[in-house]
C-alpha cells in the first residue's frame, strides 16, 4: 500500500485545483520523497500529479 497524506490548499491557485481538479478530496498518494520534496497524487483524480515542499510550501498545507 502506497503511503497517504493530506494536504489543505493555501493559495488561490492551489484553492481552484483543489476544488476543481481534486473534487475536493484532501488525501493524496505519496509517489516520490526526494529530500524536502514530495511529489502527490490525488486519490479522487488519479490525473492530478503535483510536487509539494515540506517545509514551508507556499501553495499546500501538509497534514501529516
Amino acid at each position: 500500500m502506497d503511503p497517504m497524506i493530506s494536504v489543505k490548499p493555501i493559495s488561490k491557485k492551489a484553492k481552484n485545483r483543489f476544488a476543481n481538479k481534486m473534487e475536493s478530496c484532501e488525501h493524496c498518494i505519496v509517489e516520490q520523497h526526494k529530500g524536502d520534496r514530495l511529489f502527490l497524487t490525488s486519490v479522487a483524480n488519479r490525473d492530478e500529479h503535483f510536487w509539494v515542499n515540506v517545509i514551508k510550501d507556499q501553495n499546500w498545507e501538509l497534514e501529516m
